[in-house]
């Protein structure tokens, strides 16, 4: 009697079909507990309902078998999610995709630019885990295809600055509204919108008058994604550094000073900033798709120290060897020059424009957090990377006397001043005894450098 009550369950368990309230993400979850619920009530002899044996509900999304959870974990298994990325070509879309085909997901990668740009996320995943669609952020069609299937979508589409076809506005506020009505009309489960760190309705002043645009537009994008998926799980990241960035490389780049002199708006020192690496960020991301206290919520992703903008920026030049005494840093307040550079780029050079005034006025927003929001230790990433550990290898490409060697250093500094001398003195034959009886003195060592 008992295994054939039990029969009758499992059958009934795969042949459900989908009602509108059920949740389509954890399916092998509600299989699961629902199998387990039945063997429990099947052990008992009041059958359903009976006393200290709750039910269970048995809708299911799905009845294929091949949604369901499957595998050890890692690449070649499937977690039972199923993400839609929008956005995949930008800096964090790498990490964000890498990070899904590496539990073993399979991934929409919906991208509008061409598709060479973003083939090397294919090998993200197992064999027929990475798929390509490519979209308009205008065309809903297109949008509703890469969602059609999904049980998750990741929203990482934002711009730096307005171009001749989209505007901040259209961007970050108009198709972010319309990727999470998509969503909540298609049925996904979990949508996490990538917003920034200081998004208000009203940004304070800081150069522009009205103050960021960026800023303002992320809140109202917010805003919008809010009204229609009120579940989604905004993530607010600060300043992000990883190879490739555009925060550590944006100062770095020989464009951004003026020969040996660093701008910066009051010298940097009323700028506070808390930058977190491009890693943290992706795997907040992705713990944020199972974590049960994510829906609804801000989560402020944000490194675990706070950098004032001036030592900062002075700490990177001695990284690569830039320093006062060695190479004639400077750093003070915006000059005319700068500031006539940046209208320049604002006005003409819009498309390819990395030091606009929208891209100034975030810059020295100094990072604050989001009352009552989360943040990635909530996620369980408490290991958080700091700046220390990483910026020394991603300046490495920009040092000056890159083949100084550390460990020789008052060899060095007293060769380059004995050479140098001579070399600007005329006397050629002096100079090029006195580098060959360095090299000859320390050839083991730093014949490379003296070279």
């Amino acid at each position: 009697m008992k295994s054939s009550r039990v029969l009758e369950r499992w059958r009934g368990a795969f042949a459900i079909t989908a009602t509108p309230g059920s949740s389509r993400l954890p399916v092998a979850y509600q299989l699961r507990c629902f199998s387990q619920s039945h063997v429990r009530n099947a052990a008992n002899d009041g059958g359903e309902g009976s006393k200290g044996v709750p039910e269970l509900p048995t809708a299911a999304k799905s009845s294929i078998l091949g949604n369901l959870k499957r595998g050890r974990g890692g690449r070649s298994s499937f977690s039972g999610i199923v993400a839609t990325v929008f956005g995949p070509s930008g800096f964090l879309g790498p990490y964000v995709i890498n990070h899904l085909g590496k539990m073993g997901s399979q991934v929409i990668v919906a991208h509008r630019c061409d598709p060479y740009d973003v083939r090397d996320a294919k090998v993200s995943g197992d064999l027929g885990q990475i798929l390509y669609n490519q979209i308009d952020l205008r065309d809903e069609d297109s949008i509703r295809r890469s969602i059609k299937y999904s049980n998750v979508v990741i929203n990482l589409i934002g711009r730096d600055f307005a171009t001749k076809r989209f505007s901040l506005e259209q961007v970050h506020v108009e198709g972010a509204r319309r990727i999470a009505r998509l969503s909540k009309e298609a049925g996904v489960e979990r949508l996490i919108h990538l917003s920034a760190l200081n998004a208000t309705e009203k940004p304070k002043r800081i150069i522009l008058p009205k103050g960021s645009e960026f800023l303002a537009s992320k809140w109202r994008g917010e805003q919008a994604v809010r009204e229609e998926f009120p579940e989604a799980v905004i993530i607010r990241p600060s300043d992000i550094f990883g190879a490739e960035d555009r925060f550590v490389n944006y100062y770095v780049r020989g464009g951004r000073r003026v020969f040996k002199y660093m701008p910066l708006w009051k010298s940097g020192e009323a700028t506070w900033k808390q930058p977190v690496h491009s890693s943290d960020v992706a795997a907040g991301i992705i713990n944020a798709i199972t974590s049960p206290i994510a829906p609804g919520r801000i989560i402020d992703a944000v490194g675990p120290k706070r950098y004032q903008l001036s030592e900062l920026v002075d700490w990177m030049f001695r990284l690569m060897r830039r320093s006062p005494e060695m190479w004639g840093y400077i750093r003070g307040p915006l000059d005319p020059f700068t500031i006539l550079k940046i209208a320049c780029s604002s006005a003409f050079a819009f498309k390819f424009s990395k030091s606009d005034w929208q891209r100034v006025e975030r810059e020295y927003v100094t990072d604050e957090r989001t009352p009552g929001a989360l943040d990635l230790e909530d996620l369980g990433i408490t290991n958080l990377k700091p700046m220390e550990d990483y910026v020394p290898w991603l300046v490495k490409g920009s040092r000056a006397y890159n083949y100084y060697t550390d460990d020789l250093g008052k060899y060095f500094c007293e060769m380059r001043r004995h050479f140098f001398g001579l070399a600007l003195s005329g006397d050629r034959l002096e100079s090029n005894r006195i580098a060959l009886d360095f090299c000859k003195m320390h050839l083991e060592e730093c014949s490379v450098a003296c070279l």
